[in-house]
């Protein structure tokens, strides 16, 4: 179960999502999908496997993504009667977990939660205005995630931070990248010709995402001004921030491409000088893989993700989100290129970027992760039926009953003996 569509919707974790499916049919692994999507015609089936869509809605904070509690058509529930399948997947944050949430602990399914959208970081740059939205974030998510019976996170920090907010039993889905979609020969002097507005020689910057508050997108507009004249800013991407952002950076130079994909995608990476990424909320940062992969050092917020992702002055760098003079920093160090800094680091930002494969992270999750889902759905109290918290719990109701369940085990063993006396007794 996933939501929004990772098959018409564009980001980072529908890359996720899509490589992972195609690692699962290479391992001979039946699949099922629902998702939602308000798409005129949606695809019926990905990599083989068949998808169903549920009715959704838009939502209205943000009206890029579709969701649905899977109501009233229920679809999610029909397909895991029919199939009872060994484990659920849903993405989350959004509303198709709480229907997921249902449906396993009704049908006693194990439960994995795929945690891709940092929803306290959303809260607060969509609705900071009201008192407490942070911490209203935070307990739903606790609410969601304590019912899971694991719980992925795409990074080690991002981990850390649910741990350290009260959500038991986390692991990291391990990242991997597409190299060869991504890659330094897709260097095109067309692609930059375009990109930097007609002026190739310029120092080129360039940021690939979605366009929305939470990117911080507009934080680029004073690097760009401290760079000076001769440097050039190519926006890629769309988004519900796109029109306040053409407003933001109107007389800069700055070009926005609009939302583009595949060789043109591959070629918007690798024919920049530098990837500028300020924002602080990326659970991963798919798009900074993307770009070391590319050959394209990194200037990426040192928040969220992306420290697990560069070494920092090795294969790319890192800034404290919002410091404009840090990033200028960076930048400068690059554009320079003094004793071929840049030109070692673009070699070393690839061969990092080979190092992570979609196949192996794949492996993990099939073999290792779905199964630690099963064992812990297993071990939690009242047979999968358990309150939110781990273990723990089961072993806390244990010990307060300890003494129902002695007088229990004593009167089962003292039937046993009688029933056996009474044979014997019989038989003689």
């Amino acid at each position: 179960m996933v939501e929004p569509t990772p098959f018409t919707y564009v980001c980072g974790y529908s890359n996720r999502y899509n490589e992972m499916l195609r690692y699962l049919k290479k391992a001979g692994d039946e699949v099922n999908i629902v998702t939602t999507d308000d798409h005129k015609d949606p695809p019926k089936e990905a990599f083989g496997y068949p998808i169903e869509h549920t009715l959704g809605f838009r939502f209205p904070l943000y009206d890029h993504v579709v969701v649905s509690f899977d109501l009233p058509e229920i679809k999610g529930l029909r397909m895991m009667e029919a199939l009872r399948p060994d484990v659920i997947h849903i993405s989350s944050p959004g509303f198709l977990l709480f229907a997921a949430l249902f449906y396993a602990r009704l049908m006693k399914i194990p439960l994995l939660m795929s945690y891709h959208t940092h929803l306290p970081n959303y809260a607060v740059k969509y609705l900071g205005y009201i008192p407490g939205i942070e911490e209203f974030a935070w307990m739903l998510l606790r609410f969601a995630h304590k019912r899971a019976d694991l719980t992925l996170t795409t990074s080690p920090q991002l981990k850390k931070e649910l741990e350290e907010h009260g959500i038991p039993r986390v692991d990291v889905w391990r990242k991997g990248i597409d190299t060869v979609r991504f890659d330094p020969k897709f260097k095109s002097a067309e692609m930059r010709e375009k990109m930097s507005d007609g002026n190739p020689d310029d120092f080129l910057m360039v940021y690939v995402g979605r366009l929305g508050a939470e990117k911080r997108v507009a934080d680029i507009k004073p690097i760009l001004e401290k760079m000076g004249p001769n440097t050039r800013l190519a926006i890629v991407g769309a988004g519900p921030a796109e029109a306040e952002l053409k407003k933001i950076f109107k007389g800069t130079n700055t070009v926005f491409t609009g939302q583009i994909s595949g060789d043109e995608l591959s070629s918007a990476f690798a024919s920049a000088d530098a990837f500028c990424m300020p924002s602080d909320s990326e659970t991963l940062g798919f798009v900074v893989l993307e770009s070391m992969a590319s050959g394209v050092p990194v200037v990426g917020a040192n928040a969220g993700g992306i420290p697990s992702i560069i070494h920092h002055r090795v294969d790319s760098y890192l800034a404290e989100p919002g410091d404009t003079n840090e990033f200028v920093k960076y930048l400068s160090i690059i554009r320079e290129n003094k004793h071929g800094v840049a030109d070692k680091m673009k070699i070393t930002c690839r061969e990092e970027a080979q190092k992570h494969s979609w196949e192996a992270a794949t492996s993990v999750l099939r073999n290792v992760q779905y199964e630690l889902a099963i064992q812990n759905f297993k071990s939690r109290s009242w047979w999968g039926y358990g309150g939110p918290n781990t273990n723990k719990y089961g072993k806390a109701v244990k010990q307060k009953f300890s003494w129902l369940f002695q007088k229990m085990k004593f009167v089962l063993t003292l039937g046993f003996l009688r029933k056996n006396n009474t044979k014997q007794l019989k038989a003689n």
